[in-house]
């Protein structure tokens, strides 16, 4: 283009010359040259637009935004109480030791006497007949200790993907990175449920110095001319509202942030009935996804299969969406749901300790070594339902203020596995191993499969401050409350999970419009066990600390994050 409109121009001044040659009149000549001046420099804006636009369309196709966090977090745990005991049917162990299946109790050889030599108490408890029904089996002296982890760094990077594909079709994805300063391991010790890394909460673990694909989908609008639009891919499932105020973001993804921040594969079926009843943003949404694949790389052969693929399907209404009242209502169930997902872990020591004696004699020749391994669920233990309506307001003087209620259902088949069944405890029976040489215990059933209801609540509000805004926000969940929330990025935790109290202020300041500062203090108060996984049965903390109730996995009481964080948009 700038070549072609060049040679235009040296035409018109060669021209110009032989025309006016003969002329004498040197006015004439004077404006001429004018004109030809202001035509040249017209030509160069339109040539600089036109460059403009081609770059645009050679170069812009995909379309790449994203944001920078940096966040220096100070966390403080009171109370973590270890109690570990498992629940055992004695009537059980005492009749297939009476019966000779474990051999003679004075052998030292057979595998009973081997185990009361190990275990003198639980010999002595049970010679005297006081280990009778389903008891508490003691795996190790409580232990009650308070961990202070002053510096916590953490980095995360997020690369949002959108490009055009056709009028009414369009693709987007976020490639995400989230670490820890001096680790990109990506593996962490089986402390908690949201402590290995697993495909739903990748984006909320520290996971590495790898970007991961957290969302990946496309869009499909207006189809056949309708209010009918079609979603597929990696869901924009986390960050929904109205978690985002608290993350100084735009809604960050379609169901119930206080529900679900959890990412998952599956497709979306939207109608905007909006344009139908006239209230504005008005859309419908039927979602569908899988949350687990029980048969493809699972872990077991020739077809042995104990698991089933998990399947989630609901309802997602936003019935106002006006720009200043949001209101919400969600409602969906996830069938067949295992008792945990794949994902790998760095196996804790205290665990090999009580499980695996002889792999903890070599472990102990390596004390600072831990193996990392791949997990899977043992089985099905039941379905879960989960409902809510969530609304919010936004002024426009920038004022925020929400409300949103939580309901969660589980339903257990009685199953269970090591950890237990659908908030329910397993019960153990003492078996042989597989060459008859030692007594194990293995997890029978569930010690109940009751249906459990469960609730949780969340307000917050949000005010213009000077320099920026400031927030306040409180959630409580009861005793069986089980959102899907457990790829929030909280250190301590997923505080939308929280069975119990959990209160965070924070300020805003905003640097320039595209840059600000987060000082914010999280001040958790734990009333039950378990917070964020439907394994096993709640216990209340104070027993657990007081001895008289157990846990496999570590208890923490109270616990607080003060936290600062620098965000980059670009």
């Amino acid at each position: 283009m700038r070549t072609l409109l060049s040679i235009l121009i040296a035409n018109a001044l060669a021209m110009s010359g032989s025309v006016y040659a003969a002329d004498s009149d040197a006015q004439k000549i004077a404006e001429l040259k004018q004109q030809l001046a202001d035509l040249t420099e017209e030509i160069d804006i339109i040539n600089s637009r036109v460059d403009k636009n081609e770059r645009h369309t050679a170069l812009d196709r995909l379309e790449i935004t994203g944001d920078f966090r940096t966040k220096a977090h100070s966390l403080h745990y009171q109370n973590v109480t270890w109690n570990p005991a498992i629940k055992v049917d004695f009537n059980d162990f005492g009749a297939k030791a009476m019966s000779g299946a474990f051999g003679m109790p004075n052998d030292p050889n057979s595998p009973l006497g081997q185990m009361m030599a190990a275990n003198p108490d639980l010999a002595a408890a049970f010679q005297s007949g006081m280990l009778q029904g389903v008891m508490p089996y003691v795996l190790a002296p409580k232990t009650t200790q308070d961990i202070n982890n002053d510096i916590f760094y953490t980095t995360r990077l997020r690369l949002n993907l959108k490009a055009k594909v056709w009028d009414n079709v369009s693709f987007a994805g976020r490639l995400s990175m989230y670490k820890n300063w001096g680790d990109s391991t990506g593996v962490q010790v089986f402390d908690s449920w949201r402590s290995f890394t697993m495909d739903g909460t990748n984006s909320g673990n520290t996971s590495g110095d790898w970007l991961r694909v957290e969302r990946a989908y496309f869009d499909w609008k207006n189809i056949g001319g309708s209010n009918t639009y079609l979603s597929i891919g990696r869901r924009p499932s986390t960050y929904g509202p109205p978690t985002q105020y608290r993350e100084n973001e735009k809604r960050g993804g379609t169901p119930s942030g206080h529900l679900v921040n959890f990412n998952f594969d599956g497709l979306t079926l939207g109608y905007k009935l909006g344009e139908i009843t006239g209230i504005e943003g008005q859309v419908v949404r039927f979602c569908y996804g899988q949350g687990f694949e029980s048969q493809w790389g699972n872990g077991e052969m020739f077809g042995d299969i104990v698991t089933k693929d998990t399947h989630l399907g609901g309802f997602n209404i936003d019935a106002i969406n006006d720009g200043n009242h949001f209101l919400q209502f969600t409602l969906f169930g996830a069938k067949d749901i295992n008792d945990g997902f794949k994902g790998t872990m760095a196996f804790p020591t205290q665990l090999a300790g009580i499980f695996a004696p002889t792999m903890y004699q070599d472990m102990q020749k390596f004390s600072n070594f831990n193996f990392q391994t791949r997990v899977q669920p043992s089985g099905v233990i039941g379905d879960m339902y989960l409902g809510g309506i969530g609304y919010a307001y936004e002024s426009d003087e920038d004022f925020k203020v929400f409300a949103s209620f939580g309901w969660t259902r589980a339903e257990g088949n009685g199953n269970a596995g090591m950890f237990g069944g659908m908030l329910s405890d397993a019960v153990f029976e003492a078996q042989l191993n597989a060459d008859g040489s030692e007594i194990i215990m293995m997890p029978s059933a569930a010690d109940d499969n009751d249906t459990k209801d469960g609730y949780g609540i969340y307000v917050g509000i949000q005010i213009p401050a000077p320099y920026g805004k400031f927030g306040l926000e409180y959630n409580y969940g009861s005793k069986y409350w089980t959102p899907f929330t457990q790829a929030q990025d909280d250190p301590i935790g997923s505080k939308l999970a929280t069975r119990g109290h959990v209160a965070e202020a924070y300020y805003m300041f905003d640097i320039n419009p595209r840059m600000f500062i987060k000082l914010a203090g999280l001040y958790y108060d734990y009333e039950y066990t378990g917070s964020g996984t439907p394994v096993g049965a709640p216990q209340k903390v104070d027993d657990v600390i007081a001895g008289s109730a157990f846990s496999m996995l570590p208890v923490v009481d109270t616990a607080y994050d003060i936290n600062a964080s620098l965000v980059v948009n670009f």
